[in-house]
């Protein structure tokens, strides 16, 4: 059995779904499919998501939201209407978009989720339909039905164990069952999303809880590429990656898959393979445990933005006990996680994401820290860019690191912070964000030309 998934540009109008059912039909192990709330196709287009996203902000702040509602029905209305599909699916979908109107506003913490959710559900609902009428025996399963139960985390759910056994279950059905990806209900019956991208997490836990033998993600791409396209002109294409790996260069802006998306195939040893809706043929990326091509040292280079680092220098820093403790003790108590922190004998730097920090906060952090710790300098440096590169191969490979810092010198690029975790399986670099693209470039050339 396999599980597929397709994205949100796959399943965006009625040209893409016929792609779909191609997919789907081509191959009978493909029996249980995720799909995404409808995306774009052009740059004109809107993604569901985001109308849905308009709808709850105009709901909760109780303005007028007819014309928000006929925008989003009308999106499958266009779809069940080229299709030539049955139009009660159409009449199911207005009444579940128009539903939302009537929904508790006050206390209500997963009511942004339920709006959101809509997108993913619909869709599926409008698939299986589909697929009937063109002969593939389909059904439409919830969440809810499947038993994917989540934790109380509104946009942030984490799947919980006892899924898995619900999910296993899956596996009696004779029909291609189609699944809204994004979401799962709690233990209370609450619908409850992950974070953005979750249809790749749906998808994972899916593969995971039949034990499939291919977890399969469509998406609009031949697969992954070493470094972005759109900043590096026509970039080697990767056949193969570790978990691991895919892991790191999701983090640092890879956003082909979810990076969250790998933890559950990456325990059940599922192979996972990155292919395109718009070229299926193509044999995309897969995922691996372990790569049978171990010849290059880096296979990919990645870079994010949005950083902010906190850098502290006190004199003597590493003999005083609890003095990397207590500066994340603080951090926690405003709400704000750490991504990296490396550190010398007498300074430390604690990188997060800059979307965490306000100037209010900003300022209410380094008092407390000046007042706990009492550091010789201690200040906030914005702007910063994370790039990585990434590799098993680097394990066995000398000068790795020393290539990527000397490239970076001649482009006269000033590195903010370097790391490089236990594993070798990446090196961090931190620079100044308007010198990233550049970076990267440089990072490319050396590597991969």
């Amino acid at each position: 059995m396999k599980v597929v998934k397709f994205g949100g540009s796959s399943v965006a109008n009625a040209v893409q779904l016929e792609k779909v059912l191609d997919i789907v039909k081509s191959d009978e192990k493909r029996k249980i499919v995720i799909v995404s709330a409808p995306g774009k196709v052009t740059e004109a287009d809107i993604k569901v998501t985001d109308l849905l996203i308009e709808y709850y902000d105009l709901y909760e702040s109780e303005q007028d939201t007819t014309e928000i509602i006929e925008k989003i029905i009308q999106r499958y209305a266009s779809m069940v209407e080229e299709l030539q599909i049955e139009k009660s699916v159409l009449e199911d979908i207005a009444t579940s978009i128009k539903g939302l109107a009537t929904l508790e506003r006050g206390d209500n913490p997963y009511l942004r989720d339920t709006f959101l959710s809509a997108g993913e559900d619909n869709s599926a609902k409008l698939i299986a339909v589909f697929f009937q009428s063109r002969g593939v025996k389909s059904r439409y399963i919830s969440p809810k039905e499947a038993g994917l139960i989540v934790t109380s985390e509104p946009s942030n759910a984490r799947v919980l164990e006892s899924s898995y056994a619900n999910l296993a279950k899956l596996k009696n059905f004779e029909e291609v069952l189609v699944i809204p990806g994004f979401f799962g209900v709690t233990e209370t019956g609450n619908v409850c999303t992950f974070s953005r991208g979750g249809s790749d997490v749906t998808g994972s836990i899916l593969a995971a809880g039949v034990e499939a033998e291919l977890y399969e993600n469509f998406t609009d791409v031949d697969g992954i590429f070493a470094a972005h396209p759109g900043v590096v002109h026509e970039p080697m294409s990767i056949q193969e990656l570790t978990y691991k790996e895919m892991r790191e260069l999701a983090y640092a802006g890879f956003t082909v898959i979810h990076d969250e998306a790998l933890f559950p195939v990456y325990q059940a040893k599922i192979p996972v393979v990155i292919k395109n809706t718009n070229n299926p043929t193509h044999a995309g990326t897969k995922i691996l445990a372990s790569r049978t091509e171990k010849e290059l040292a880096v296979v990919g280079i990645a870079g994010d933005d949005g950083f902010a680092s906190l850098n502290i220098s006190k004199y003597l820093m590493n003999r005083e006990l609890g003095f990397g403790r207590k500066v994340l003790e603080i951090l926690e108590k405003f709400d704000i996680s750490f991504e990296h922190m490396p550190s010398g004998i007498d300074d430390i730097s604690v990188i997060m994401r800059e979307r965490y920090l306000t100037e209010e906060k900003e300022q209410l952090i380094l008092e407390e820290i000046k007042k706990v710790l009492a550091p010789d300098e201690i200040y906030f440096e914005h702007n910063l860019s994370i790039l990585m590169i990434v590799g098993e191969g680097m394990r066995e490979k000398i000068g790795v690191t020393a290539k990527g810092t000397t490239a970076l010198s001649k482009r006269g690029i000033n590195l903010e912070l370097i790391n490089q975790g236990s594993s070798e399986v990446s090196v961090m670099f931190g620079i100044k964000s308007d010198k990233e693209k550049a970076a990267i470039r440089a990072l490319y050339e050396t590597y991969f030309n």
